[in-house]
């Protein structure tokens, strides 16, 4: 179990104030629980699961593919287990909902899918657009960063898509889902190590092609952005290599920054610094799989993409959430459950978190939130 990563809250919770979202997304699937406060608007995550499926095989990124009876049954494999967890902890139904994004959303074998998913599990899967996947990611940062009045841009790399959203105070101004993601960009273009230049060369004109011909960066520049964040999962281990230091080989020494405090964010030169490392690199050798995990064989396509984005909307730093799509899920049931939900109260107590954590260790932290969940029980 991964839990907050600013605190562990108390197992002892109230079940009717337990509140569970599953992401199915095109490379992995995601669980989130969290325990609420209906006082407050407040959430602490009780558990954070991702299980690896990649429901898409294949080279092509603009047309309809299906999902192969092996992909299938890896999700179900995948959602049996978020089902255990989510009945041991008696996490009420009606507080439970599962998002399908990118690959189920294009899939020419959708209504199979679910179908299987309904009669082996029960569970009913809302296949969202890719605005309303744009919308719930943003309203997930939200969450996170105490954003709500700025006027953010927020990316969202995912492994058949990539969002874009520009929020101010709760309302989306633009949203719109390009056909760019990690995964499928991986399967179209790196197919061959031996020729690696070329191939990122092919991604890099494709991706500004697809970028251009959508329109999307005058309409954000129309927009007068003043934050960008980053929300995927991708970007946030482009966030942790930069922060570990992955490109100047100081991931050996993890120990040294045990304790130091992370700010969240990268710039622009940054993140060239752990692409030219990347692309540098002949193939996926035991460093990259060793940090990277299962993003190992996508993250030269992510840091690629996200680079490209960098120079074509002009972002020289970009914030990065920890929250997105699964958080957003979870703040619209907090709404729809509790009368007068503060959609900014969790970034502002994050924030209170983040001040208390340079005085107090982990293990303080921890504590203190278990003595306070206890209290008010």
């Amino acid at each position: 179990m991964s839990t907050d990563p600013l605190l562990s809250p108390s197992t002892t919770t109230v079940n009717n104030h337990l509140f569970a979202a599953i992401d199915l997304g095109t490379n992995s699937f995601k669980l989130r629980i969290i325990q609420a406060n209906p006082t407050t608007g407040r959430f602490l995550t009780l558990h954070r699961l991702k299980q690896p499926v990649v429901l898409i095989s294949g080279t092509t990124t603009t047309t309809a593919t299906a999902i192969s009876t092996s992909a299938q049954s890896r999700a179900i494999e995948s959602l049996t287990k978020f089902q255990h967890i989510i009945t041991s902890l008696n996490v009420p139904p009606s507080h439970l909902r599962l998002v399908a994004t990118s690959a189920i959303r294009e899939s020419s074998n959708q209504s199979q899918l679910l179908h299987l998913i309904h009669q082996t599990l029960g569970y009913q899967i809302d296949v969202v657009s890719g605005y309303e996947e744009a919308r719930l990611t943003y309203i997930g940062v939200l969450q996170f960063h105490p954003v709500y009045n700025k006027t953010v841009l927020v990316i969202d790399i995912g492994g058949g898509s990539t969002e874009f959203v520009v929020g101010f105070r709760g309302e989306v101004k633009l949203g719109v889902s390009l056909k760019l993601g990690h995964v499928s960009l991986t399967q179209r273009f790196m197919r061959n190590s031996y020729n690696k230049i070329e191939e990122i060369r092919e991604m890099r004109d494709y991706v500004r092609t697809v970028v251009k011909d959508s329109g999307l960066v005058e309409k954000v520049k129309e927009c007068e952005i003043d934050v960008v964040v980053g929300s995927s999962g991708s970007i946030r281990m482009i966030e942790k290599a930069i922060f570990m230091g992955y490109c100047s080989g100081l991931v050996n020494e993890i120990g040294l920054l045990e304790g130091c405090r992370r700010d969240w964010k990268f710039s622009k030169e940054e993140l060239m610094s752990l692409v030219g490392k990347l692309c540098e690199e002949q193939s996926e050798g035991d460093e990259r799989r060793g940090f990277f995990k299962t993003r190992s064989a996508f993250i030269v396509a992510a840091v690629v993409l996200l680079e490209e984005i960098f120079g074509l909307f002009g972002v020289e730093e970009m914030e990065v959430s920890g929250y997105a799509l699964g958080e957003g899920v979870i703040a619209e049931q907090l709404a729809e459950a509790f009368d007068g939900f503060d959609l900014n109260a969790n970034a502002r107590w994050r924030s209170v978190l983040r001040v208390a954590s340079r005085f107090n260790n982990k293990k303080s932290m921890t504590l203190a939130a278990s003595c306070a969940s206890i209290a008010q029980a």
